[in-house]
């Protein structure tokens, strides 16, 4: 890809978010085959660099729309009564497929859950650090490598009939939805960007209680396993509370500490709605059209279980 062709090309597109993501997997767990010095070779860098501009030039552009933090957050904390959003579909209309199709596209980000907010950790102190520290804690199991959030999300989709190998549907997961993993690597690989990934990290522990709680019901209603619950249920219980300690004690000491992060945090917070809102209008929109939202979903990729 050339400079002019990333210049040129549509910033939430399937070209660019796909070599974005590319370029980022390499600092998780790479792809088969790929030697490792990919991860830090210079012209790669610079060409991620090309891409990031774009992207983070165009969220800057579309997303912001608050310029106080309780202002971005306030409307995160309360749904409004006519909210019609993917867990709201699935809970009252999903089909199997309709489950499948979510919890495969959400596998880019679910099946690697919570590492992107890792590498902010030394870019914080005090309260903020210590107590994002302790929502990470959480996230990872508390200890127990059968608890990782991560875990849980590919005990799920094996009891779905999903393939739980990481990366399976990397190919068949639409550029909307790479978007939304993309931004969490973006601002966790960024120090300078360490404030809007805290806002991130806030803007999702607030709005995933109820959505879990919606999907519980969905998953409920469609007679699934008992063991597809788990991970839901962990999240209704536990980002009830991170949801507290990301609002008080991380952005609270962060821009106590640093309030020049005032408005990257508001960034933070209006990019993860923004594109989370984009993924929804996509999603529903081929679902209600009889589709399925993923790219090529196959004749394979979303087995039933029962057959």
């Amino acid at each position: 890809m050339l400079a002019a062709d990333v210049a040129d090309a549509d910033p939430y597109g399937d070209d660019l978010q796909l070599a974005l993501y590319t370029c980022y997997e390499l600092h998780y767990r790479s792809f088969g085959g790929v030697d490792e010095g990919w991860e830090w070779n210079p012209a790669l860098l610079g060409l991620r660099n090309q891409l990031e501009a774009v992207f983070l030039g165009a969220l800057r552009r579309d997303a912001v729309r608050h310029t106080d933090v309780d202002e971005a957050l306030e409307p995160l904390l309360v749904e409004p009564v006519d909210a019609d959003g993917i867990s709201h579909f699935l809970r009252k209309h999903g089909e199997l497929s309709h489950l499948r199709d979510h919890i495969a596209m959400r596998a880019a980000y679910h099946l690697k859950e919570a590492d992107p907010h890792a590498w902010v950790i030394p870019r914080l102190q005090g309260v903020a650090k210590a107590s994002l520290v302790a929502v990470e804690f959480d996230e990872f199991g508390a200890g127990r490598a059968d608890r990782a959030h991560s875990r849980l999300f590919a005990d799920l989709m094996d009891g779905l009939g999903l393939d739980t190998r990481y990366g399976h549907y990397l190919d068949r997961t639409p550029a909307v939805m790479l978007a939304v993993v993309n931004l969490m690597s973006m601002l966790g690989l960024h120090r300078s960007l360490r404030g809007a990934l805290v806002g991130h990290l806030a803007a999702a522990e607030i709005t995933t209680s109820p959505s879990a709680r919606r999907i519980t019901q969905a998953l409920d209603r469609l007679g699934t396993p008992d063991g597809c619950r788990v991970f839901y249920d962990e999240h209704i219980e536990a980002d009830a509370v991170h949801e507290q300690v990301m609002r008080h004690d991380v952005i609270g000491d962060l821009i106590s500490r640093e309030p020049e992060l005032t408005e990257d945090v508001i960034f933070g917070i209006d990019a993860t709605e923004f594109l989370e809102e984009a993924v929804a209008t996509e999603v529903l929109r081929a679902w209600r059209a009889g589709r399925s939202a993923l790219r090529d979903p196959g004749d394979s990729a979303l087995c039933d279980p029962a057959a």
